[in-house]
């Protein structure tokens, strides 16, 4: 591999997804600043001026109570110290987002933001508890007692839940990735915290993998008991295809060959290659067989199970292109091959 090639490897190599693919491991991502929105600092000014009210709210009660019972005062007491807790979690919640969200990438910003929708979700719950209840042991006893009456009516949202915690965790697909699970197959748009929503491809009335139109959800449980085929693997993001032509046995083999071959580097071209070398060096260092890996297509030939020979032209391909590149090259090789018909013999007539 010449030197800029592995340039580009090593370059690769400091992306979070490919370093994590590499090294199942999640290092921070180089960070770089974005500045904050005007509309994020207005909501932070916004909070902590509804924390100093509220705090001045609880002062005022404490020192000066209204004449109401003492059950009525120390329910709005502990109301008010509820609400600087409940606001101090959206600040804070806001703060993260303005402030350490936007050091990640994309995908990892939309996951960084599911976790933070939750755990806010989550501390505003426990605050409200603790808020109605007057002891921890009793709000702990509450959601313990609650808990398990949902577990049981819930299980399957409970199941997808768990399924979702997966997939921010080993990552078996993500936001932007093609997939195939079960019968679905189409490009992850979105996924929520109980089910996956797919782009769809291909499908019931299309024979190719142009997407359908079509939107398919499917709870996340799926992803824990059937298997996901990804088609967007960081370490190498292509899918082999293949043309398959009948030919005579009296063709001339090695003009087909060097035909076919030519057609697909045209029709690919040189920067496609290049970069189908640089992810070879990626894979030098997992336990796939990178030498099988190669940039350039390969022509096979087998024997038909009809009377003739099966030329085979084999490319790597960028999977979401993969159907537009089939037609292209079709047709060229069509157009090349026929056009030299007593060295291309193909099948004509009722011998089809």
């Amino acid at each position: 591999m010449s030197e800029p090639e592995k340039k580009q490897a090593e370059q690769l190599k400091k992306q979070g997804d490919v370093r994590e693919a590499l090294d199942q491991a999640t290092p921070p991502p180089e960070a770089h600043e974005r500045p904050p929105r005007k509309s994020l600092i207005a909501g932070l000014v916004v909070y902590a001026v509804l924390i100093a009210v509220f705090l001045a709210v609880r002062i005022v009660l404490i020192r000066s109570p209204l004449p109401l019972t003492d059950r009525a005062l120390d329910i709005l007491q502990r109301a008010s110290l509820g609400a600087v807790f409940i606001v101090l979690a959206l600040l804070l919640g806001k703060a993260v987002q303005m402030y350490f969200l936007p050091r990640f990438d994309t995908v990892t910003r939309y996951n960084l933001k599911r976790i933070l929708r939750l755990a806010v979700f989550l501390a505003i719950v426990i605050i409200l508890v603790s808020a109605v209840f007057v002891g921890w042991y009793t709000a702990l006893v509450s959601v313990g007692v609650l808990s398990l009456i949902l577990g049981f009516a819930l299980q399957t949202p409970i199941t997808s839940f768990i399924g979702w915690i997966y997939i921010l965790v080993r990552k078996p697909y993500r936001v932007g990735d093609r997939i195939l699970i079960g019968g679905a197959a189409g490009d992850v748009i979105d996924v929520s915290y109980l089910d996956t929503t797919l782009w769809e491809f291909g499908g019931q009335y299309l024979s190719t993998d142009h997407p359908s139109g079509r939107i398919i959800k499917f709870p996340n449980s799926h992803v824990l008991t059937t298997p996901v085929y990804n088609y967007s693997w960081p370490l190498f993001p292509y899918i082999w295809n293949e043309i398959k032509f009948q030919i005579a046995y009296d063709s001339d083999l090695e003009f087909v060959a060097k035909t076919m071959s030519e057609v697909a580097e045209e029709e690919l071209g040189e920067t496609m290659m290049q970069r189908v070398k640089v992810f070879r060096e990626l894979l030098a260092e997992t336990p796939v067989d990178h030498l099988q890996v190669q940039e350039r297509p390969v022509v096979l030939f087998r024997v038909s199970e009809y009377t003739w020979l099966e030329a085979i032209v084999r490319y790597l391909v960028d999977p979401k292109i993969a159907g537009r590149t089939k037609t292209d090259l079709i047709r060229k090789l069509l157009a090349r091959l026929n056009a030299e018909p007593d060295r291309a013999g193909f099948p004509k007539g009722n011998l089809r």
